[in-house]
């Protein structure tokens, strides 16, 4: 359900930091030499892309592009090995940093040499697992340990304030949690490179890693995308509007089972099932379970590609009918906690999930096995729902890492 009402204006942090460069990165005698890590959603107010805009800056002269999972451009599936060497559009050599193996996942000091300036333009959305936030992270490491300059781009959190779920335990660290971050961690990409710094160790040995951050213009932290002037562009292929984003916490633990997760659809996330689904038992195993803001509608579907391509799979659309209510994570949950139940031919994904063979993938996206072990001991939802909470210290963290409201933008 999308937000209605007057939109609050908000330029980017690229807006912001292309209105005068220098007073970013300061004056030098020559262009900076830059590398951008970006994809679809890097662009201006005015449409234009984060590599076409600093091609035509005299200040800058492009030397390299970093593309993250689903490529420079975005038209990779996900999980999918990216091969570029070089951008379709323009033709500027190109690093793939999502490949087969972790290792891939960092530029290597060849990749970042000759560069001055590293501009990361990355659109999270609010979820702990999707990968951006980990890529953005990787690189600016390995840039600082380079001797490149860091520059965060800010990007807004698409979908609000609230923090919610559970934080990554030690021995689950993966690139869908590289660190203890709750799964709904309300902050914008620039603050989760200060939390990083202020509370984990993922920075020591780049103790002079000081990036330049650009902050968003105008946002207030109640806003979701869709109450912004920002024009909304899909940052992966199955994260289509706002609306999927605002499910994607809880929907996005679904990648560790058995379940479509709407993959093969018009509406990712939002719809979900599989042919053993029986609707109306998963109804009548959530009477009594507290899920506000949200509607279950039972449906059935035929994914076009994805998990049980072809066959018809039953199952659920969530419509949020009150944002500031909706628990994504809580209702994800007991709809696993429900499914569990009721159906026998549910299972938990077992191959090797965003490079890790080790553990499972649910493990790895809850970053814990508990509720994994609580949900196949057929534990009561009242035991499980209290895994899910975010500890206090925590939620404490983010709030003492938040840019402040940085002016009105016009």
């Amino acid at each position: 359900m999308s937000t209605a009402g007057p939109r609050t204006v908000v330029h980017s942090g690229l807006d912001h930091f292309l209105r005068d460069p220098e007073h970013w990165l300061g004056a030098t005698a020559r262009a900076w030499r830059v590398g951008i890590l970006a994809n679809p959603v890097s662009i201006t107010a005015g449409f234009e892309h984060v590599i076409d805009a600093c091609v035509r800056h005299p200040r800058f002269e492009v030397v390299r592009l970093f593309g993250p999972e689903h490529g420079i451009r975005g038209d990779a599936q996900d999980m999918i090995e990216v091969h570029e060497d070089h951008d379709p559009i323009t033709g500027i050599p190109t690093v793939s940093l999502y490949g087969t193996t972790f290792d891939s996942l960092t530029p290597t000091a060849d990749q970042l040499d000759g560069l001055d300036v590293l501009l990361i333009d990355l659109q999270d959305v609010g979820s702990r697992y999707y990968t951006f936030i980990a890529t953005g992270l990787l690189a600016a490491r390995a840039a600082c340990q380079a001797n490149v300059r860091v520059v965060i781009l800010d990007r807004i959190n698409p979908i609000a304030d609230p923090v919610e779920g559970p934080l990554v335990d030690p021995g689950f660290e993966s690139f869908v949690g590289l660190f203890a971050l709750p799964i709904r961690h309300g902050l914008t990409m620039a603050e989760v490179f200060i939390w990083c710094q202020r509370y984990s160790d993922f920075f020591a040995r780049t103790p002079g890693f000081k990036p330049v951050i650009v902050p968003a213009v105008g946002w207030r932290r109640h806003l979701y995308y869709d109450q912004t002037t920002l024009p909304w562009v899909l940052p992966s292929p199955n994260m289509p509007t706002v609306d999927t984003a605002v499910v994607y916490p809880g929907q996005c633990l679904l990648e560790g089972t058995n379940l479509n997760e709407g993959r093969g659809c018009t509406r990712p996330f939002e719809i979900f099932g599989a042919p053993f689904i029986d609707p109306h038992a998963i109804l009548r195993r959530l009477q009594g379970v507290a899920l506000p803001g949200v509607v279950l509608r039972p449906l059935a579907f035929l994914p076009t590609f994805h998990k049980w391509h072809p066959l018809r799979c039953r199952g659920f659309q969530l419509h949020v009918t009150d944002r500031n209510a909706f628990l994504p994570v809580r209702t994800s949950t007991a709809l696993l906690w429900a499914i569990r139940q009721e159906c026998p031919d549910f299972a938990w994904r077992t191959h090797a999930y965003e490079f890790v063979d080790s553990i499972p993938a649910i493990d790895l996206l809850f970053g814990s096995e508990r509720p994994r072990l609580a949900l196949d001991s057929g534990a009561d939802w009242s035991d499980l729902g209290q895994l899910l909470e975010t500890p206090p210290d925590a939620e404490r963290q983010i709030q003492a890492v938040r840019l402040p409201d940085y002016g009105t933008a016009t």
